[in-house]
């Protein structure tokens, strides 16, 4: 059974992060991913909650009948900056006991680096990674990671090749659907080539910045090198989601116990609550017709 996770982020400007859980139930759904929030992980910062806190929201999600089957923090883990990838090392580290502490499996992230400087930031993934595979191995975590936009690795094949190459079946890929055109738009090859390694997959709509020659948005002043992609609600954009949740049959991703689709639709604050239940409905519908 495919569990179908929400991204909480759209309620971070009405609601408490104790209230998740909470909100997740009163719209449907079963489980949460915990994303960065200034009360518990914010983004590059030292995670502000102590065990105490975390404890109380473990006893919210229990109450509400969510379950947390991941966590996202985003640190620098990859910054060629050796104070700050310490710092992100260090910060990453409380993120890992506090996933331990809660009974989290999965942490999804970034790699976080620069894109101008793409071999020291590999080096410096690496070098987190010695220090950090350890722990997560010991505490019996799986890391996923997804090429962010504006990182050091952004197309999806060779950002599968920096995580394959750490050798290590604790690290894992997470696709994520508006980041299709920045990985190369290649699910339906991409996703066979990660097979059991795939470990999440996040569900919102984007725009193919490719389209239109170039001019399907424009950014200025021209020829800038900002990346720019949208998390709308499925249908709005021009990913192909039938094709592929196609390929997520395919390669016996939906017949997983342990396959994970989060929506994360980031542009209808105003209309959360609803937008977040027909992400949810449109989700089924996907792997149901897959």
């Amino acid at each position: 059974m495919v569990r179908i996770a929400l991204d909480p982020t759209p309620f971070h400007h009405d609601a408490g992060f104790l209230d998740f859980p909470d909100i997740a139930a009163r719209l449907g759904y079963e489980y949460l991913q915990i994303t960065p929030h200034p009360d518990f992980s914010w983004f590059f910062r030292h995670p502000s909650a102590d065990d105490a806190y975390a404890l109380k929201f473990k006893k919210r999600a229990a109450d509400a009948g969510v379950t947390i089957p991941a966590i996202l923090p985003v640190q620098r883990i990859s910054g060629p900056e050796e104070a700050g990838r310490l710092a992100a090392v260090r910060n990453f580290t409380r993120v890992i006991e506090l996933a331990s502490l809660l009974e989290i499996p999965v942490i999804n992230t970034e790699f976080s680096g620069e894109p101008s400087q793409f071999n020291e930031s590999e080096d410096a993934f690496h070098r987190s990674m010695e220090t950090l595979l350890p722990i997560l191995e010991r505490e019996g975590i799986q890391l996923n990671i997804d090429p962010h936009p504006n990182d050091f690795v952004e197309d999806g094949l060779e950002g599968w090749r920096v995580i394959r190459g750490l050798n290590s079946k604790n690290v894992g890929f997470v696709y994520v659907a508006s980041h299709t055109f920045h990985y190369g738009d290649r699910a339906t090859t991409l996703l066979p080539e990660l097979g059991e390694r795939l470990g999440a997959v996040y569900t919102a709509d984007t725009f193919d910045h490719h389209r239109s020659h170039g001019l399907r948005y424009i950014s200025n002043p021209p020829g800038n090198e900002a990346r720019i992609h949208q998390h709308l609600r499925i249908g709005d954009g021009d990913v192909d989601f039938a094709e592929l949740f196609a390929t997520l049959k395919q390669i016996g991703y939906l017949d997983r116990p342990d396959a994970l689709i989060v929506s994360n639709v980031f542009a209808e604050d105003e209309r959360a609550d609803e937008v977040s239940a027909f992400q949810l409905e449109k989700i089924r519908e996907l792997v149901a017709s897959s």
